[in-house]
Formats: structure tokens, sequence, C-alpha cells
């Protein structure tokens, strides 16, 4: 078969839209395209792609291969189809049977020995495709913290051989675990170890009962940040939905929680000089900010001042009319 279709994901902002990869093998002029409006990291793949597939003891065609990432309007960028992109040549080219490859979404980078390195962006992916009903073969770091979604099916890999092998029925994957803590919270820090600030606290209790702004003002070194980064412990714990939602938001910037701090809230503390962008999120390619890192748990403005609302405020309002960032 000259032809094969192979799954995978993009990463648009939080979102993973569905990416058909084809490959397809013909008779001309050796050559390697890859079309689809893919960017510099994409494009690149064709080099990594090729050795690792050679050094992985398969064989590379030598013919013209032409690879497709569908839809061609989508912006595609990292290295995260790079093994997808190898299936398909080694499906296309009958090296791997390409009977049950609908049943898979692929995602990883490869490394020119054929090692999988991991992806960002791994909770959304994981989630879109369990969605679809489909099974997710990622690189085993990102398969380890997406095995946290119960109704995912996933399975980690280490060599791009191991899937083929997975693939082809010689030796096959198992699936990871879903992995839980019982919603324990370990902080590394507890209210209970401030002793005294009996106002400070209550107004602490208050907040986190209402979810409610809190606004402290003292000279320094009375206790706020003391107290403001033992907010979160006197917090409920947070549900499964409110954690993957906060590990989705953080994955897409490569600081996917692990095992350990799943159900963690978290605390972002950024500096008082740091920019609206910074704060708020944006860029062409729409990052979280401070802001939206924070998400289900404590952001701490420390010298907070006037001029910091205020361009927040300008910036917040501009990128909420162009619907470009994310809150």
């Amino acid at each position: 078969m000259s032809l094969a279709i192979i799954y995978s994901r993009a990463r648009i902002a939080i979102d993973a839209p569905l990416v058909t990869v084809e490959a397809h093998i013909s008779n001309g002029l050796p050559g390697f395209t890859i079309v689809g409006l893919p960017e510099a990291s994409v494009k690149e793949s064709r080099d990594r792609v090729r050795s690792a597939i050679i050094n992985s003891h398969f064989e590379f065609p030598d013919k013209k291969i032409t690879i497709n990432l569908a839809p061609a309007d989508l912006p595609k960028e990292g290295g995260r189809f790079d093994l997808a992109i190898a299936l398909g040549i080694l499906a296309a080219s009958g090296q791997l049977p390409s009977e049950s490859l609908a049943e898979y979404e692929f995602a990883g980078e490869l490394a020119l020995s054929g090692e999988l390195r991991p992806i960002v962006g791994e909770i959304p992916l994981t989630m879109a495709c369990a969605k679809d009903k489909r099974i997710a073969v990622l690189p085993e770091q990102n398969a380890n913290i997406s095995s946290h979604i119960q109704s995912a099916q996933v399975i980690g890999a280490k060599q791009l051989t191991d899937v083929f092998h997975h693939l082809s029925g010689q030796k096959k994957l198992a699936f990871i675990d879903c992995q839980h803590n019982s919603n324990k919270q370990n902080y590394s820090m507890d209210m209970q170890d401030v002793i005294g600030q009996q106002h400070a606290k209550q107004a602490l209790e208050i907040c986190a009962a209402g979810g409610h702004h809190l606004l402290m003002l003292g000279p320094p070194g009375t206790g706020k940040t003391m107290l403001a980064e033992r907010l979160a412990t006197i917090l409920p714990e947070m549900s499964e939905a409110q954690a993957l939602q906060t590990a989705a938001i953080h994955s897409i910037v490569g600081k996917a929680a692990n095992i350990e701090n799943w159900q963690i809230r978290p605390f972002r503390s950024p500096h008082h000089t740091c920019s609206a962008v910074a704060l708020v999120g944006g860029s062409s390619n729409p990052k979280p900010g401070e802001i939206s890192l924070a998400h289900n748990g404590i952001l701490f403005l420390d010298t907070l001042n006037i001029y910091t609302i205020l361009a927040t405020y300008i910036h917040w309002e501009h990128r909420h009319k162009s619907d470009a960032t994310l809150h």
C-alpha cells in the first residue's frame, strides 16, 4: 500500500484539534516533502524521521515521499508529529500493517536514534483522544502524566521500535493504569504553622470560604507573603474536573503536574515588574499568563501598584475584544 493515514493532534492554546497525517510514496526522483501549513520545526522533522527510521533498522524508501498534514489551513508546530510521520512512511512502504492504525492517535518527537522524546500539551491531547474513543500512544513520560484521565486509554513507549512491534503484534505494549492519589493534597507548608496573626488568619478563612479577593496592607516583614503562601492549604480539595482543567493549562507550557502534586492547587507569585502580557497571556500563538496558570489556585500579586492594575486592565480589555487570549 503506497498510501497510509495516521491520526495525531495539533496544539492550539488549550485545544487539541485532530490532524490527519497522510503519507504517500510514489515513483519519481527521491524526495521528502511535508505540506499542510507546517512551521519550521515541523519541516525539520524530515531529517529527524529519516535518521530515526534508519537507526531503528527499518528501510527508508528511496522514492518520492509526500506527507500531508490535514486540515491544510491549521498551523502545525513542534516535533509532536514525528512519530506519526515515521509510522505513516513505514505503513505506506508496506513494512507496517495498517489495518489497526485507525484505532490509535500518535504524538511524540523522535531523536535521531529513534528514541521518543516528550512533548508539551499532552493533557488536552489525551482528553480529546478519549472523547473520540481512540487509544493515545505517547512518549513514556507524557503517558505517565496523561494516565490521570480516567476515560482515556494511554500507551507509553520509549522507542520507535516499541511502537512498531506493538502495531505489528510482535510485542504488545501495556496500557498505563489510571493514577490516583485519593485526592490527597500534600502541601509543603500549612496554615497551622503560623503562630499568632489571628485577625489575618480569620480574613483568610473568610476569603477561602467565599472565594473572595483579599487585599493585605502592611510594611515589609509583617507576614503577608507567608500567609498568602498558606492560603491554598485551607481551600477545599480540587475535584477531578478542576484538577484536569489546571493540568491542561500547565501542560501546554510544559509544566504539567506529576503524580505527587496532581491535586495541589497552584500558587503563582509573579514579580511586580512583569509585563501585562506575562500576567494576562497572549502573543501570536496564544499562551496562558500568570492569571490562567493560577486557575483553581492562588494568584499573589506582591507589591501591587495602581500602574500594574491599569496596564493589566487595559491589556485584558484589548485581548478580550479580539478573543485572542486565555481567560
